[in-house]
C-alpha cells in the first residue's frame, strides 16, 4: 500500500469507529458452509452518521412524520378497538385477532404476537386497555430489536462489495446513491457498479444520481452480461484504491435466463475477483407491497443468502407494519428504513424510534 494511500484511509477511519459488538443474526435461507459464511460477512461493521440532515428532520420527528399513513391504519385500528371495549374478553380478541390478520404484519406473526399478548397480561389487566396496547407495543418492539442491525463498514487494502438486489421499483438505484453519498461525504471513494444491464434506464439512472453526488459509476454495454461488468469494476476498483464498491443488480429479466439464476451467477463472480465478496447482500423491499414483501424476501434469500434488509417507501404507504412480519419470520437484519426521497430519508434502522414513531400520538406513552 502506498503512503499516500495508507495516509487516506487513516484519515477515512476516523469516520468509522471500530465496533466489536454482538455478531448480526445469521440470514435464513439456502445453506452456507460456516467457513464461507464467515469469510463472507465481516462482523466488524459501522455506519456513519449523515451530518447534512437538518435538524427539524433527525430522530423521531421525522420518523414519525414518515411512519403517519401505517400510524392512522394499522395502530389507529388498534386504538379504536380499545377505546370502545374495555375488556379484553371474547368478543375484543375476536376482533383484535382481525385487525391483526389483516394488517401487513402477516399471519403467522399475527396470531403469535395474540398468543404472547393473552399469555403475558396479568388477569387485572384484562380490563385495562391502556395495559393491553402497552403490552402489544413491547412485544413489536421486542420482535423488532431482534433484527436491529445497521450496517457496519470497515475498510481494508480491498474494497468492501456490497450487492444489492430487489424487483423493479423497489428503490435500489436511489439507495444505492444515498449510501454512496453518505460515505463519500464521510470521506470514503464510493464506486457504484450499473448491473442492471438489461434495462437502459436503470443504468442511465445511476450515472444521473453519480453527477448529482460525484460518484463514478462502472457500466458496459447495453444488453451487456451483468457478472462480467460487475467483474470489470472490481478490477477497477482494486485499481483505483476505491474503498466501497456498490453493484446495483436486475430485477427482473426477459431472458432465458431467470433472475435468480442470474443474481446466483453475479454473487459467483464477485468472488472470483475477491474472494470475499460480496460482502454484503442488501436486499431493497419496497413497504407498500405489504404482505408480499414478506414473500419477496424469502425468494431471494433463498437465491442468495440476504444479509440485510433496507425497506423502503414508508412515507408513501400504510403497510409499514409488513417490517413486524419480515422480522419475525426471516431474523434477517434490517439494515435500513426509507422515509423519503431526500439524501437524509435514508435512515439507520433502530427498533425502539421506529416503534415509538409508529404509536406515537397514541394513549401509550413513550417508554422511558
Amino acid at each position: 500500500m502506498t503512503e499516500e494511500k495508507t495516509k487516506k484511509r487513516g484519515l477515512f477511519q476516523r469516520f468509522f469507529k471500530r465496533d466489536e459488538g454482538p455478531a448480526a443474526p445469521e440470514p435464513v435461507g439456502a445453506a452456507v458452509e460456516p467457513a464461507e459464511e464467515a469469510a463472507r460477512i465481516r462482523p466488524d461493521f459501522e455506519q456513519v452518521a449523515d451530518h447534512a440532515e437538518p435538524d427539524e428532520t433527525k430522530g423521531i420527528v421525522g420518523l414519525t412524520k414518515g411512519l403517519e399513513k401505517t400510524r392512522s391504519g394499522f395502530i389507529g385500528s388498534l386504538e379504536a378497538l380499545f377505546r370502545s371495549r374495555r375488556e379484553l374478553d371474547e368478543g375484543m380478541t375476536a376482533s383484535l385477532e382481525q385487525i391483526l390478520v389483516t394488517a401487513d404484519i402477516g399471519v403467522k406473526t399475527a396470531y403469535q404476537l395474540l398468543e404472547k399478548l393473552t399469555a403475558s397480561l396479568k388477569r387485572k389487566e384484562f380490563d385495562d386497555p391502556d395495559a393491553i396496547m402497552m403490552r402489544l407495543r413491547s412485544l413489536i418492539e421486542e420482535m423488532l430489536v431482534e433484527v436491529e442491525s445497521p450496517l457496519r463498514l470497515s475498510f481494508g487494502p480491498e474494497p468492501l462489495v456490497v450487492m444489492v438486489v430487489g424487483v423493479n421499483g423497489s428503490g435500489k438505484t436511489t439507495t444505492i446513491a444515498k449510501i454512496a453519498a453518505r460515505h463519500k461525504a464521510a470521506g470514503g471513494k464510493v464506486l457504484m457498479v450499473a448491473g442492471d444491464t438489461f434495462r437502459a434506464a436503470a443504468v442511465e439512472q445511476l450515472e444521473v444520481w453519480g453527477g448529482r453526488i460525484g460518484c463514478p459509476v462502472a457500466r458496459g454495454k447495453e444488453g451487456a452480461d451483468p457478472s462480467a461488468v460487475a467483474f470489470d469494476a472490481l478490477g477497477r476498483a482494486l485499481d483505483e484504491g476505491t474503498d466501497l464498491v456498490l453493484v446495483d443488480t436486475a430485477g427482473r429479466l426477459h431472458t432465458r435466463v431467470p433472475l435468480m439464476e442470474q443474481l446466483k451467477k453475479m454473487r459467483r463472480t464477485l468472488a472470483k475477483k475477491i474472494p470475499a465478496a460480496p460482502h454484503e447482500t442488501l436486499l431493497v423491499i419496497d413497504a407498500s407491497n405489504g404482505q408480499n414483501a414478506i414473500l419477496q424476501a424469502k425468494q431471494f434469500n433463498e437465491a442468495v443468502p440476504v444479509t440485510g434488509i433496507a425497506l423502503t417507501k414508508l412515507d408513501g404507504t400504510s403497510k409499514g407494519g409488513c417490517l413486524v412480519g419480515i422480522s419475525n419470520e426471516l431474523g434477517i437484519p434490517v439494515r435500513y428504513i426509507g422515509i423519503g426521497e431526500k439524501m437524509h430519508d435514508l435512515r439507520d434502522f433502530n427498533a425502539r424510534d421506529f416503534t415509538a414513531a409508529l404509536f406515537a400520538g397514541t394513549s401509550i406513552p413513550d417508554r422511558q
